[in-house]
């Protein structure tokens, strides 16, 4: 008994510090392993258990608690003493169990949030638990709890323990059945709550896994024996190769995979994957890919991933998959940029020279990778010509024989090399222009002549239907040649750009497409016309590759299949359904980001399998083996994983997009955030549409994002809906969570009882007040009546005044301008009285007696001295300003009181302009000339100050 612990608890020490170095055996058929290091989950090392629940969420027991990933996001949740997670188990409820040391329960959600329910409390009290719980397993309405000293049985809110009378190791589930080693007395079968000792049993020691095997049988995974076999009698010791690996290395776990396969973890060198002969497929450790070689649990999801659980990080294992990668972990060959398989070997070229070593088409390759001799240097090209491998290398052309290269040409830099369509020779692009290869005497392939008369650096060259030459290179633009007979001179050449209808003169590259030239360009693709000598738009073809239509490459796959290549993301495309063009990119999404870029390399090694080149390696791809991709109907359901107010803080409200309360937020919170995934671990290209039912007006645009803020939402109900395009081909349905944005305090519904309440208690008093001021208003307005009528009686008899007063006023206007008609008169009398007595003067001037002598002067000068008195009679003015003043109000004195300056000339002046008169009649009136007029006028503005612009008669009338 002693001797058994012992070997138990240095067992359990081993798993946790064993640290481990990978043994070097290399290996093809490593499927593609992603791997989750500790910096990504963010969490502890040690992982001991993994488990999926029926949303597809993966659970992981870690050494810091349990470790949550959806695909995107990882979430870690620590037991109530921070223990470590040993084991993990999902049910159909949504429920997880976890076990830790001294502890086990259920995480479920409450309060929309993952919570933690421990059990603890229903163990009996005399049994207790003082261990860790290593394995748990979901039968139905019952959960299975194992210690290394308990069996605990979770049922009916109960818990019913079930012990051996000594340690236990673990407890495996198998079908329907349940056994579990008991140290030292054998193999027991957990049967009705009690443990029943199986016969013959006591030989097989340390049993790690049991696991299905053929017919009613189970094949059995020992710590130091390797495998046994158990028909339901008999133990028998399983040989196959893999016991011994099993054994050496240490045999921790197992799982099957894919129903007739069988993974095993190791401590020492990380997994193997058997079939049901016990032959080993697969090696899978740190040199091919894992993290770490210490496979601390395995775990087969829905999607036929292999998780391992590592001692240091997470790995997902994608099998069945048609890809199959080879890794160059070391170093040891550098940069792949191309590959062939040729005659038992396969060949590398990379940035280092060219590798070769052993091919065997049955698989099961073994890979020892030398360098042929001379060969070092950067190696571009490995074409096969008529049962002869070419070299395209830094330094010149050579031909492989076998584990030696021959030079055949001494031109620096062989791109690519070609046959032509409409000669026996070969045509390659090197550093400097074309090279032209023939055949010799033994059917060899030899250089015969550099090309004359172009040098630029030739990357990609095609010949078209009418035997011309198109090369392209990146930076140097594209030309067409035109060779001579013999095919050793250029005799005509033309470079396109721009202005010939390409989109630009950098990155444009020639291909030959279904015996078609295509151009690729940042655009698109593009054809080019003989007759126009014009290039156009390919529409037809980009329309139908969507994102492969800009493409940087295209490598034909045989059978009028090609690849597409597009900066790294690849695609198969198959030409031959008519009307149609699968694009199919899915199981090349490991790809992106991976192949050397602009040197993108793809061989074709049989009629179904190809030979990809990686930065670190190459990949065999085997169309014979399709994969498991799913269809429309096993794509999973988009996931709403979070949602978060995000208002002044960052606060969950919900873990979960599935709950069954509707999410109410408070009004001032109205700032969310939705987080949502697919939970699809294979690689592919995913992306997320969503729409939001009471704010949004359509479907938003496909995007990689996997959240989405929506700030200051009015209150009301809404939805969220999101759906998910992988791979632009499969379409999840509608993943939908309701939420309400409750209304402001203002606005809630007690608010509106209060303001009806208030509303009709408001109703009630106005009612108290309406009649009151009902009354009030009766009284006033019979006052205003009274008031009204006597106003009106006002009003009519000050109307009559107005009446009366305009009817005076039109009187006083009349007789007004009949005294200025007759001011006028008499004006023009004394103006026309003044006229005659001038002309009497000037008569009298005139007159002679009868000798014809001029009268005597004192006879005329009394008759004058007459004249001038009349012409100056101030009797006639002093009735004229007594008339003018009735007429106008005291116009003298206003004047005088302004300008007081003015004399009485200046007064007689004002007078006669107010009355409009005419420079001639101011003449007259004033008996003076009309120069003299001009200055009495130009006088009279000085004392006046009038300015220029204004004019002194209308002056004069305002006054």
């Amino acid at each position: 008994m002693i001797k058994h612990l012992a070997r138990l608890f240095t067992f359990i020490l081993l798993i946790s510090v064993v640290n481990t170095r990978a043994a070097e055996i290399k290996s093809i058929g490593v499927p593609y392993i992603q791997n989750y290091p500790k910096s990504v989950y963010n969490s502890g090392n040690q992982n001991w258990a993994v488990a999926q629940d029926k949303n597809g969420i993966m659970y992981y027991g870690n050494a810091e608690g349990l470790l949550v990933y959806d695909g995107r996001y990882w979430q870690k949740y620590g037991l109530p003493h921070r223990q470590i997670v040993r084991s993990v188990a999902t049910d159909n409820k949504g429920n997880i169990y976890t076990g830790g040391y001294g502890e086990f329960g259920y995480w479920s959600y409450k309060n929309n949030k993952l919570a933690f329910t421990s059990l603890t409390s229903l163990i009996p009290s005399k049994a207790g638990l003082t261990d860790e719980i290593w394995k748990i397993y979901v039968d139905k309405d019952r959960v299975i709890f194992q210690s290394f000293s308990t069996i605990y049985i979770f049922h009916n809110n109960k818990i019913t323990t079930v012990t051996a009378g000594a340690s236990l190791l673990f407890l495996h589930q198998c079908g329907k059945r349940f056994f579990a080693e008991v140290l030292g007395k054998g193999l027991y079968e957990l049967v009705n709550n009690k443990l029943v000792a199986i016969p013959g049993s006591e030989a097989v020691h340390g049993v790690l896994s049991i696991l299905p095997y053929k017919g009613n049988q189970f094949l059995l995974g020992t710590m130091a024996n390797g495998l046994y076999t158990f028909d339901g009698k008999a133990f028998s010791q399983f040989k196959t190769p893999a016991n011994d690996f099993l054994k050496t290395y240490q045999l921790n776990n197992g799982t099957r995979i894919l129903n007739k396969y069988y993974a095993y973890g190791t401590i020492l060198n990380g997994l193997i994957i058997i079939d049901e002969e016990g032959r080993i497929i697969q090696q899978i450790n740190k040199t091919s890919g894992l993290q770490n070689n210490t496979v601390l649990s395995v775990y087969a999801d829905n999607n036929q991933n292999l998780w391992a659980g590592l001692d240091n990080g997470i790995d997902r294992i994608e099998l069945n998959s048609p890809l199959y990668f080879y890794f160059d972990k070391t170093g040891k060959f550098g940069t792949v940029y191309s590959s062939q398989i040729f005659n038992g070997k396969i060949y590398l070229g990379t940035n280092q020279g060219l590798f070769y070593s052993n091919w065997s088409a049955q698989g099961n390759n073994y890979f020892d990778f030398k360098i042929i001799p001379n060969s070092q240097g950067q190696v571009w090209d490995l074409s096969i010509i008529d049962g002869q491998l070419l070299c395209g290398h830094n330094n010149g052309t050579f031909r492989l024989l076998g584990d030696r290269i021959e030079k055949i040409s001494s031109l620096n830099g062989g791109w690519t090399i070609k046959k032509l369509n409409s000669a026996p020779y070969l045509i390659q692009g090197t550093y400097n222009g074309l090279a032209l290869y023939d055949k010799d005497s033994n059917g060899k392939w030899k250089m015969l002549t550099h090309i004359e008369g172009f040098n630029d650096p030739s990357k990609h060259i095609e010949q078209d239907h009418k035997g011309d030459i198109w090369v392209s290179h990146a930076y140097r633009g594209l030309v067409k040649l035109t060779l001579s007979a013999d095919f050793r001179k250029v005799i005509s050449k033309k470079y396109f750009d721009e202005k010939d209808g390409l989109p630009e003169n950098y990155n444009i590259n020639v291909f030959n497409l279904e015996n078609k030239l295509v151009f690729s360009s940042d655009s698109g693709f593009y054809t080019y016309d003989d007759l126009s000598n014009r290039f156009s738009k390919y529409n037809s073809l980009n329309q139908k590759l969507q994102s492969f239509a800009t493409s940087n490459k295209i490598i034909a796959a045989g059978g009028r299949r090609y690849w597409f290549i597009n900066r790294g993301r690849v695609a198969l495309v198959d030409f031959t359904q008519p009307g149609k063009l699968p694009v199919q990119s899915a199981p090349f999404n490991v790809f992106n980001g991976r192949m050397v870029q602009y040197y993108e390399n793809i061989s074709r090694i049989s009629n179904s399998i190809y030979l990809i080149s990686i930065d670190d390696g190459f990949v065999i791809y085997d169309t014979n083996e399709k994969g498991q991709y799913p269809s429309t109907q096993k794509l999973p359901a988009v996931l709403i994983r979070k949602f978060d107010d995000i208002t002044d803080k960052y606060y969950t409200i919900s873990e979960t997009g599935t709950t069954a309360q509707l999410l109410q937020i408070a009004n001032s919170r109205n700032n969310v955030r939705i987080s949502y995934t697919l939970p699809y671990y294979r690689q592919g290209r995913t992306r997320f549409q969503y729409y939001l039912d009471g704010y949004s007006k359509q479907w938003s645009d496909w995007s990689v994002a996997t959240q989405k803020d929506f700030t200051n939402l009015n209150s009301g109900n809404y939805t969220f809906k999101v759906r998910a395009l992988l791979d632009n081909a499969l379409q999840t349905g509608i993943t939908q969570l309701e939420f309400e944005i409750l209304p402001p305090w203002y606005a809630t519904t007690w608010a509106w009882v209060l303001y009806f309440i208030f509303a009709a208690f408001s109703l009630y008093v106005g009612k108290i007040i309406y009649e009151r001021k009902l009354y009030r208003d009766h009284k006033m307005i019979a006052e205003r009546l009274r008031y009204e009528q006597e106003e009106h009686r006002k009003h009519e008899a000050e109307k009559q005044e107005r009446k009366i007063a305009k009817l005076q006023t039109d009187k006083l206007q009349a007789e007004l301008d009949s005294k200025n008609r007759e001011l006028s008169n008499s004006a023009l009398s004394l103006a026309y009285k003044n006229e005659l007595l001038q002309k009497l003067s000037d008569e009298l001037l005139k007159i002679k007696d009868e000798n014809g002598k001029k009268l005597p002067s004192d006879q005329i000068n009394k008759v004058q001295k007459v004249i001038n008195e009349g012409m100056n009679d101030e009797r006639d003015w002093n009735l004229f300003e007594k008339s003018f003043n009735e007429a106008h109000e005291n116009f003298f004195k206003k004047l005088k009181a302004q300008h007081p300056e003015l004399v009485p000339n200046d007064l007689k002046l004002c007078a006669y302009l107010r009355m409009n008169m005419s420079s001639k009649e101011l003449s007259s009136l004033l008996n003076i000339s009309l120069r003299g007029v001009e200055i009495r006028r130009y006088r009279l503005r000085k004392k006046l100050n009038l300015p220029h612009d204004k004019n002194l008669a209308e002056f004069l009338m305002e006054l």
